[in-house]
């Protein structure tokens, strides 16, 4: 998996990071495309464009390049929540 640098950090689309989200719980292309009520077809050409726009190859480096990137939350692993400033 090619990880790149913060200066080629792909942009993604609102769209992306809502299927990324979806391909992360474990669905399928078909799953996605019934759950936003689109075509398969338009997920599996947005699945393409996200691969390509992050270097990744599959789905599973996929999944692992947004946890990477924070891009997804999965099951509370990976949030980030911001550490409480005590005034001492």
């Amino acid at each position: 998996m090619t990880t790149g640098n913060t200066s080629e950090f792909p942009i993604l689309s609102e769209r992306e990071l809502e299927i990324l989200e979806l391909v992360a719980t474990g669905l399928t292309n078909h799953d996605i495309a019934d759950k936003l009520e689109i075509s398969k077809r338009t997920v599996d050409n947005h699945i393409s464009n996200i691969l390509s726009k992050t270097k990744t190859d599959n789905r599973v480096e996929l999944v692992r390049w947004a946890l990477q990137w924070g891009k997804i939350c999965l099951d509370e692993v990976n949030c980030c929540t911001l550490p409480s400033v005590s005034k001492d």
